[in-house]
């Protein structure tokens, strides 16, 4: 298929992947698929989660919607939403 059809399938379903996933408008949902990747990342980088990482992304995503970085960020990271989606 047409990797522009697939880039625009990923930034229009990450929303509710990142949801699903426990990125949600509320912040990370405990017990959540999220709230294991954010425990993994603040011990491996010493007790926080770092700014610009990959959880600080999504988190932010799953807090205020797609805007223009986040946007950016899942297109040129699609294979990290379809890891996700895999792991639904």
């Amino acid at each position: 298929s047409d990797p522009s059809t697939r880039l625009s399938g990923a930034v229009l379903s990450a929303p509710l992947v990142l949801g699903a996933v426990g990125f949600t408008s509320a912040g990370i949902a405990a017990g959540s698929y999220a709230a294991s990747m954010m425990s993994a990342a603040a011990v491996a980088n010493g007790g926080g989660v770092a700014a610009g990482s990959a959880v600080a992304v999504l988190q932010s995503a799953g807090m205020a919607g797609l805007g223009t970085a986040a946007t950016a960020a899942v297109g040129s990271i699609g294979g990290a939403v379809g890891a996700l989606v895999a792991l639904i």
